[in-house]
């Protein structure tokens, strides 16, 4: 309907005293502003970024789930090198204080995060401490941000940051697949997204800061990665070392021919081999265009002039070179060095509907459940055939029932069926029986909106005061993991953050 349509008949003269939209007391349930905050840890800089999330219910299609229809930043904190200590250490005091500035400059407290993730990237999630960092700003930053190291979600952060995703969903035919490259300075991550959709990730050590120099350049640090192509050119790469700059210009040449080895899809060198994190990828369909991110990228696209004591100039220059002469067209992404932190802020939520059950107040957050699928083999829904669904998924998983907290996805084509849904409860009792005699909170996720008429049948069903979540209204797969956040109380809706793992055959 166009909003500037008026019915002349019914105007009023009082007509401007009468109640906004979003003032009426219906509109809190059908609408969510979420405070969500990306924190990016990486082993050459780190970097807040603040969103606003607005989401509203799918009410025209009968479904009570949320979708975000508008997504805001709100502040973004200044880029600072990621502080280290004597024997690579990230200097954990250092990070927290710049967090709390950053909490501070944007005026926003702590307890007033909704949602987000903290993502502790490349070479920096190698280090010692990196588990003890995740855990600190998971504490600090907010009641629900989820923490991570993992490089195929890196890539989805930074290819949805750098605006690919939404690109190749606009319909435009020569457009529809594209790559982004994200260069930081311990790692590369690649990501192909095709009609608006991520189809394809791959990560390996490429980065500015596998050799970093002092003022005087003498090289203070070296990573695997730097070391293992400089053994590659016959050099051996030594602390106090003073590199000539035709040594700098190959290491970084040599860097840049890895990468795009990967980027052209091609059968891999042995160097390129030694360097891989993750599988090399595998799409082999056309790629419409390529875009890069990550902090060298402020020099592929002559952004950034500025030395930070790395190769980041160097190699910069050499991806733009080969760039240029690729057969897939070069473009300018939404984002360049922040675009990890905005994938973080605003593209890892999504939200339950409103028609859930939670046992006790007090369940909530629980993160880092992993996702379980089980698979019925036929239409008919009894406590036999869900019973054996779910044992099936679980050894399919190499999981022990009860050992620990998991997240039930479950696809429900059936309706509100009382018979069907009896077969089910009865046939998840039986096959719960650890999980429910040891009190592990079970996490049912539906994908059709039952989730708090299932909740409350089992509730009548499970031991007094038994943890129990049943939601719905979210799309989860298999190899997916999920944190889930406090209700927010007016909407009756819960925040999820899903962290995939892509597979490929």
């Amino acid at each position: 309907m166009n909003d500037t349509f008026h019915d002349h008949d019914h105007e009023h003269e009082d007509h401007a005293e009468m109640p906004l939209e979003e003032d009426h007391p219906l509109w809190a349930k059908e609408r969510i502003e979420l405070r969500s905050v990306g924190i990016d840890i990486g082993s050459s800089t780190s970097h807040l970024m603040f969103s606003r999330l607005v989401l509203r219910r799918l009410g025209m299609a009968l479904s009570s789930k949320f979708i975000v229809v508008s997504r805001e930043v709100t502040y973004e904190s200044p880029i600072m090198l990621t502080p280290f200590l004597p024997g690579n250490i990230i200097d954990i005091q250092a990070l927290s204080l710049f967090v709390d500035q950053s909490y501070h400059q944007a005026g926003i407290a702590p307890d007033k995060i909704d949602t987000g993730a903290v993502i502790i990237t490349g070479d920096a999630a190698r280090k010692d401490n990196a588990e003890a960092i995740a855990n600190m700003f998971s504490r600090q930053a907010g009641k629900f941000v989820c923490a991570t190291a993992g490089p195929n979600l890196e890539a989805q952060m930074a290819v949805f940051g750098s605006g690919v995703v939404d690109k190749t969903g606009e319909g435009n035919e020569a457009e529809d697949t594209g790559m982004n490259v994200d260069v930081g300075g311990g790692t590369a991550k690649l990501a192909i997204a095709q009609r608006g959709a991520i189809v394809d990730t791959s990560a390996m050590n490429v980065g500015a800061r596998l050799v970093v120099f002092d003022e005087h350049g003498c090289i203070v640090k070296t990573e695997e990665a730097g070391r293992i192509i400089a053994e590659d050119m016959g050099v051996e790469l030594k602390v106090g070392q003073v590199l000539k700059q035709e040594t700098k210009q190959e290491i970084a040449s040599r860097l840049a021919d890895c990468l795009f080895n990967v980027v052209s899809r091609k059968p891999l060198t042995r160097l390129t081999q030694k360097l891989m994190i993750t599988s090399p990828l595998s799409f082999n369909g056309k790629v419409g265009f390529m875009t890069f991110s990550g902090g060298v990228s402020e020099y592929v696209y002559s952004k950034e002039s500025q030395v930070f004591g790395d190769l980041g100039p160097l190699l910069g220059a050499e991806i733009r070179k080969r760039a240029s002469q690729f057969p897939v067209p070069m473009q300018e992404p939404a984002c360049r060095i922040r675009a990890t932190v905005i994938g973080a802020s605003q593209y890892t939520v999504q939200v339950s509907g409103n028609t859930i059950f939670i046992s006790e107040p007090g369940l909530l957050p629980l993160r880092n459940l992993q996702v379980v699928t089980p698979h019925w083999v036929d239409d008919t829904v009894t406590k036999e055939s869900v019973a054996q669904a779910f044992g099936e998924a679980f050894r399919r998983y190499d999981l022990e029932e009860g050992d620990k907290p998991v997240a039930l996805a479950l696809h429900w084509p059936w309706g509100p069926s009382y018979p069907l849904l009896q077969g089910f409860a009865q046939g998840l009792l039986e096959a719960m029986k650890s999980t429910i005699a040891r009190r592990v909170p079970m996490v049912l996720v539906f994908d059709a909106d039952l989730g708090k008429l299932i909740g409350n049948n089992l509730a009548q069903e499970l031991p007094a005061k038994y943890p129990l979540l049943s939601i719905d209204g979210v799309d989860l797969k298999d190899f997916d993991f999920i944190d889930i956040g406090e209700e927010i109380t007016e909407a009756q809706a819960v925040p999820v953050v899903i962290k995939s793992l892509i597979f490929r055959c």
